[in-house]
């Protein structure tokens, strides 16, 4: 690991459940159709773009981008038996077709080298494969992304990637991953003295890398690869989360589905009384606060493509989490339902 961490995240019992491509293309070909139809879309844009030189990077591309999908589908998603509402095959996707494919509409093919394409395809499937690691606040990259990256580089290689050969999209991968650790905790009242408090501000640790790298790697401004897989990781984060800047109706949704999540996490029923205040707070003053406070753009790309969607919106998240948080409720469905109904008038 570039930062540090070791690679201490072996695989389980889904890797060996889905070892490798071909199992991957029949699990995805039966269960979802319309990945095949954006895949081909994809490759079209890109081979139209850049030519057949791509063809060899590409392949090997789709290849990774299939295994993170099924894997991530089998794991945390709707095709295995520990189901997160929000961090799940269809979070991939929707950065891979939409939030990507919005960004290279916006900044043209152009905009980046091909390889940095494919590269931020491959953070959309892979940035999110592991939630169930042990919370560790010791390091500034959490567990979960640390797990997630050790289980890239695995899918990397089982499709063809070299570490050596393609060190530049290994390293990309690495710090676009660790780059999504998203810390909503408060900030502590000091960062100064170590790479975890650098990082401890909240937010995404995106922006933070080139401070920790300079705690933790000296130097690394001399190696360009490090240097554009840091560019890489500012765009990736913006990718990640430029729900801020989506239709409001898909902006509450995304919102609903990290809050039915989080509820499943604490182990608290949606239909119970237990649920009300914490789906309340959730969805008023903890939407305020990441929309306002914890979020910011890292890249000049992604403010240019999503920071005026995120504008539109500013107004009506004040608003809904005003309501909400002075409204009464009985359940956390109850919240969900009324949150849900705000976002829809004012959509």
């Amino acid at each position: 690991m570039i930062v540090g961490l070791a690679n201490s995240f072996p695989a389980d019992a889904v890797e060996r459940a889905v070892p490798d491509v071909a199992s991957a293309r029949r699990l995805v070909g039966a269960q979802r159709t319309d990945v095949g139809v954006l895949l081909a879309a994809r490759r079209d844009l890109l081979l139209g773009a850049f030519g057949n030189a791509l063809l060899p990077d590409l392949d090997r591309c789709e290849d990774a981008l299939l295994l993170a999908l099924a894997r991530f589908g089998v794991r945390h998603g709707s095709w295995g038996s520990d189901f997160h509402h929000y961090h799940n095959e269809n979070h991939a996707l929707e950065v891979l077709d939409g939030r990507l494919g919005q960004l290279l509409k916006h900044a043209g093919t152009d905009a980046l080298d091909a390889r940095d394409w494919l590269a931020l395809s491959l953070f959309a499937a892979c940035h999110d494969l592991r939630q169930r690691e042990v919370l560790d606040f010791s390091h500034p990259i959490g567990n979960n992304e640390a797990a997630s990256i050790a289980e890239t580089a695995r899918i990397l290689e089982l499709a063809g990637f070299d570490a050596t050969r393609d060190r530049r999209l290994f390293l990309a991968l690495q710090l676009m991953i660790a780059g999504s650790t998203f810390d909503a905790r408060p900030a502590p009242p000091t960062a100064e003295s170590n790479s975890a408090e650098l990082a401890a501000s909240g937010g995404a640790l995106a922006p933070k890398l080139p401070a920790i790298l300079d705690a933790e790697r000296p130097g690394w401004r001399e190696d360009a690869d490090i240097v554009r897989a840091v560019e890489l990781a500012q765009i990736a984060s913006d990718l990640d989360t430029a729900n801020v800047a989506e239709p409001l109706v898909w902006l509450a949704e995304s919102a609903s589905r990290l809050c039915q999540e989080r509820e499943m996490r604490f182990g608290r029923a949606l239909d119970s009384a237990e649920s009300a205040q914490p789906c309340a707070g959730f969805l008023s003053t903890g939407q305020e606060r990441y929309f306002f406070d914890l979020h910011r753009f890292c890249s000049a790309l992604g403010r240019t493509t999503f920071e005026p969607g995120k504008r539109a919106n500013a107004q009506h998240v004040r608003a809904m989490a005003a309501q909400i948080g002075t409204a009464r409720f009985d359940t956390g469905a109850d919240a969900l339902r009324a949150f849900s109904a705000l976002a829809l008038a004012r959509g």
